[in-house]
């Protein structure tokens, strides 16, 4: 499965026949209810593995420290800047007057008054899918080096690093019989679903409704009963949450599948070019930069806004979800389509978000291919050299990426030399949800993921002030970027390395008793040390207190170096 939003994946069975017995034989059973906003509480006090951010808070009220607002960029596939969460949190370029159709503060972007969209063009049009990035890198190089004598040695270290991706690329692009089975398996459930969920929609009396309403309804046909029945062990084996609607779920089966089949075409024929037909840009030329447009919320902006209501949502206002930072503003990068991103948006994204004042950037997404990494590379160091952390999860797939590199990365192109400004984030959970600390999709690294933090069942903001549940890295990284945020404001005398280093060196060690099961087995026992650098899941309590500590040694140091020259 290509690592598109870094959305928590179908998590898919591929045995047809196992999918029709439980069709017929199992019962549905509900998933272990989590209190919402368990990824904010603390062990010692709640009993599970959150990040203890109400301590965090007290510790920051008792040392009288203030808050400076500071703006986090979500580079993503869309934020709802309208949300009731959110719409106070957002981001507003202070130089740029909305609606008049000039650019005001001549950054080369037309009423970027949220942020930008890389995925648009400037007839406000918007690309919604993309293909993915194997398939982009196979047939665009298919004809420079298939069938022709490579000699590696004679090559320049960029061209080396692409005719590998494409070799690579090349030798990946048969279809596997699973994948043929995935995309029938896809098919039969997704017209069951939409077979019983007709019926449960006539027999509710609406066209709409939540899993947990489905779960409560009581049919009075026997067609009803069995559409119900049917229904709810298609969603079980999807895993999906409770508070999601139906035609949510429809809609991403529907886009999900599509996806799968056009992966399995394009074995053999080209794939389409969503780029040129909507943003129309030089892709080959990131001098080409002043494309796309102002809609940053775009044509799905459900991962976005999720995300951005774990960093941010508005705290304290009685309303909806509070997030982990509360002085941030928080910038909309529309840089993710449904499909893998492309590295110019990604490249170009980061830039934007540097040169507009952001101090964190949060990158929920991924992939496994990266031709242009040397434009992401520099959009990096760039981020560097400005201080600007860069929070990026880590991916879905149950893989180790030491061993299957995947991007963006921290360790630039053609160099073991590390990015000191990025973080990679697995996703835990928590042993009373499914018996282990870590989340069984969760990609891992013991030296390329760098912490562990909360990914599985958060609860957060989606558009059209809604919200649900989510999981996936894409929801741990932004519980680390919240982090981030919160030191970043409370103490701004931090440079990005060492707000990374605090919140590296403050994880919490779970007893070595505690259930953590390998990603992608089914009982092989490990420690977090195995799967990540520093063996622990992020606390913000910690965090802050060791952030606090460096700011004292600063202050110390300061005021020494004031003292001698006085003398």
């Amino acid at each position: 499965m290509q690592m598109t939003n870094f959305t928590r994946p179908m998590l898919l069975k591929k045995n047809l026949l196992l999918f029709i017995c439980l069709l017929i034989l199992s019962a549905v059973q509900a998933q272990t209810d989590v209190p919402r906003g368990w990824h904010l509480a603390d062990f010692s006090e709640d009993s599970y593995y959150g990040i203890s951010l109400n301590k965090a808070y007290n510790f920051l009220k008792e040392k009288n420290i203030v808050s400076h607002t500071i703006t986090v960029a979500v580079l993503d596939g869309g934020v709802d800047t309208a949300h009731e969460d959110l719409r106070n949190v957002m981001w507003h370029n202070p130089k740029e007057i909305a609606g008049n159709g000039i650019d005001d503060d001549h950054n080369g972007y037309i009423d970027d008054v949220y942020g930008w969209n890389f995925l648009g063009n400037s007839d406000g049009g918007c690309l919604k899918k993309a293909s993915d990035e194997k398939s982009r890198v196979y047939y665009r190089f298919k004809s420079k080096y298939q069938g022709v004598l490579i000699d590696t040695n004679a090559l320049k270290a960029e061209d080396k690093f692409q005719y590998k991706m494409w070799l690579r690329a090349s030798a990946e692009m048969n279809v596997s019989s699973d994948e043929q089975m995935e995309v029938t398996f896809l098919e039969i459930i997704s017209k069951n679903l939409k077979k019983n969920d007709r019926i449960l929609q006539d027999e509710m009396g609406k066209t709409e409704f939540t899993i947990e309403q489905a779960e409560q309804f009581e049919p009075k046909t026997k067609q009803g009963k069995d559409a119900k029945f049917n229904f709810l062990t298609a969603i079980k084996l999807l895993e999906r949450e409770s508070d999601e609607k139906n035609t949510a779920i429809l809609s991403e089966l529907d886009d999900y599948t599509e996806g799968k089949k056009e992966a399995i075409e394009s074995a053999t024929t080209a794939p389409k070019d969503y780029r040129a037909e909507y943003i129309k840009d030089d892709y080959t030329n990131i001098n080409d930069k002043y494309y796309g447009n102002n809609n940053v919320k775009g044509p799905d902006a459900q991962h976005g806004t999720h995300v951005s209501g774990i960093i941010a949502a508005e705290r304290n206002n009685g309303i909806g979800i509070d997030g982990i930072a509360d002085n941030v503003k928080i910038m909309s990068v529309r840089t993710v389509p449904n499909g893998d991103e492309y590295d110019k948006d990604v490249a170009l994204g980061i830039f934007y978000a540097v040169d507009n004042g952001a101090k964190v950037i949060n990158m929920s997404f991924g992939k496994y291919y990266s031709p242009e990494k040397r434009w992401v590379d520099s959009a990096v160091k760039y981020a560097e050299q400005k201080d600007v952390l860069l929070v990026h999860a880590a991916g879905n797939e149950s893989t180790d990426i030491e061993e299957k590199e995947s991007f963006p990365s921290s360790i630039f192109l053609n160099s073991k030399e590390k990015a000191g400004n990025f973080i990679t984030v697995g996703a835990s959970s928590d042993p009373k949800m499914k018996g282990t600390l870590v989340a069984d999709f969760s990609n891992y690294g013991k030296l390329n993921v760098d912490v562990f933090a909360p990914g599985v069942k958060i609860y957060s903001s989606l558009p059209g002030n809604q919200y649900g549940n989510e999981s996936g890295t894409s929801m741990a990284a932004p519980v680390v970027t919240g982090i981030a945020a919160l030191i970043r404001s409370n103490f701004p005398e931090l440079s990005a390395r060492q707000v990374k280093e605090a919140i590296e060196k403050s994880v919490f060690i779970p007893d070595s008793t505690v259930s953590c099961i390998k990603p992608g087995t089914k009982d092989e026992k490990v420690h977090l040390s195995d799967l990540c650098k520093t063996g622990g899941i992020v606390n913000a309590y910690y965090a802050v207190m060791a952030a606090w500590e460096m700011e004292q040694k600063i202050i110390i140091a300061d005021k020494n170096k004031k003292q001698k020259k006085q003398s």
